[in-house]
């Protein structure tokens, strides 16, 4: 059952996770939005293909290294303010986009919405674990399901909204979104946004000392790489088809819900038991198989690969947060854990659409970014075996900073 974890919550820890799918729909719009609407900012601001890849390159990039930051941050100003100025800051980077005429200050307003965007994805992982603990599968899967559906509707809407009001208002339309996120975020009980001490025993971890850690970095990197790449390119690919914007903004639409099918379902599969690599695994297929179809047959079945790629990725981003989470009990090592991988992760997923679009430019089509992408997937098939949580125990075990060496951890 999707909202088991609330069952036995009390009903205000819920509006935490009503919350959390409102923060979340603000998360992927800035970005999502850019896609179906390229060919009309092309022409406008005389953009290339891989100057066009920096509008997805640079907020993803700064989402990164804004991710390292996120929590201190939170400790320093309180979780109430630190969400409430990611809020703001989304909903005033997209507002600004009604009045751009350089692309400068376009990648100004991507950069700024890439700071909030982190700032969120930061804090709400940590919440939510502090909240639900073990049981935290399906309230990150519905919170990860909200970020896919913010770009679901994104992707749908912004070409008819161009038709009638242009490409600038239909950009900076996604920051209304913002508004009733940050009324409700307002009167949730302080006692639900304050996140627990770490323990004594994790309170000096340090998370670039462990494999592990890059392991898990490298793995959100390149399943994220799949989301940001398919999410910038799908919709001008199909333009070059021969279909119109609204054609291919509706094929994004149509993936991205079926993202939002796949983050509610693939979580609670996998909540089913702690070992997450047969679901993993069966994602990953999805992705290869719709990516494939994009190189093979683009226009025999679209819908199809549109599907595979929107099942595929849809599940494992949420699955690749809650595999993290896993890795420890303590909520705010978790948390931080979580904001560190998201970190380098969107660093390496921050490039995947600026290569796609550099190798587009170089070979005059989307086939060898498409082949590249599949390759990776693979990587990560071969990578999910690793992921056996009965070894989870001791993989961040740390002696203390002045004691003698022990043991050593077990092998990422």
């Amino acid at each position: 059952m999707i909202l088991s974890p609330s069952s036995t919550t009390p009903p205000k820890a819920r509006w935490l996770i009503v919350t959390a799918i409102l923060v979340g729909l603000n998360l992927r719009p800035s970005m999502a939005a850019i896609g179906p609407l390229l060919g009309d900012m092309r022409g406008d601001l005389g953009l290339s293909y891989g100057s066009a890849a920096l509008l997805t390159l640079l907020p993803v990039t700064i989402l990164g290294l804004a991710m390292f930051v996120g929590l201190a941050l939170a400790r320093r100003l309180g979780e109430r303010r630190t969400l409430s100025l990611a809020l703001v800051a989304i909903g005033l980077a997209s507002a600004v986009r009604l009045f751009v005429d350089h692309r400068l200050s376009l990648l100004l307003s991507a950069a700024v919405a890439g700071v909030g965007i982190a700032l969120a994805q930061a804090l709400l992982p940590a919440l939510l674990k502090a909240r639900f603990g073990a049981r935290v599968a399906s309230p990150i899967g519905l919170y990860v399901t909200a970020i896919m559906g913010g770009a679901a509707l994104a992707a749908s809407l912004s070409p008819a909204l161009a038709q009638h009001l242009g490409w600038r208002a239909a950009l900076a339309c996604s920051g209304l979104l913002a508004i009733p996120a940050l009324l409700l975020w307002h009167v949730l009980p302080r006692d639900l946004l304050q996140l627990p001490a770490a323990s004594a025993a994790t309170a000096n971890l340090r998370y670039p000392r462990h494999r592990r850690s890059w392991l898990l970095a490298l793995y959100f990197g390149l399943g994220t790489a799949s989301y940001t790449c398919v999410l910038a390119w799908l919709a001008p690919f199909y333009v070059e088809q021969g279909w119109s914007a609204q054609r291919a903004g509706l094929l994004l639409g149509f993936l991205t819900a079926m993202e939002v099918v796949s983050g509610l379902v693939a979580p609670a599969l996998a909540n089913r038991s702690r070992d997450r690599r047969p679901v993993l695994v069966g994602l990953l297929l999805a992705i290869v198989g719709g990516l494939l179809g994009l190189v093979l047959a683009p226009l025999q079945a679209p819908w199809l690969w549109a599907a595979l790629l929107g099942l595929g990725i849809g599940g494992l981003f949420p699955l690749s947060l809650i595999v993290c989470l896993d890795h420890l009990d303590d909520p705010r090592q978790a948390g931080g854990l979580a904001a560190w991988v998201q970190g380098v992760g969107y660093l390496i997923a921050g490039l995947s659409p600026w290569l796609a679009g550099v190798l587009r430019d170089a070979l005059g089509q989307f086939a060898g970014a498409w082949l590249a992408l599949a390759g990776a997937m693979l990587v990560l098939v071969v990578l999910s075996l690793r992921f056996d949580p009965a070894r989870y125990a001791g993989l961040f075990r740390e002696a203390p900073r002045h004691a003698a060496p022990g043991p050593a951890a077990p092998r990422a």
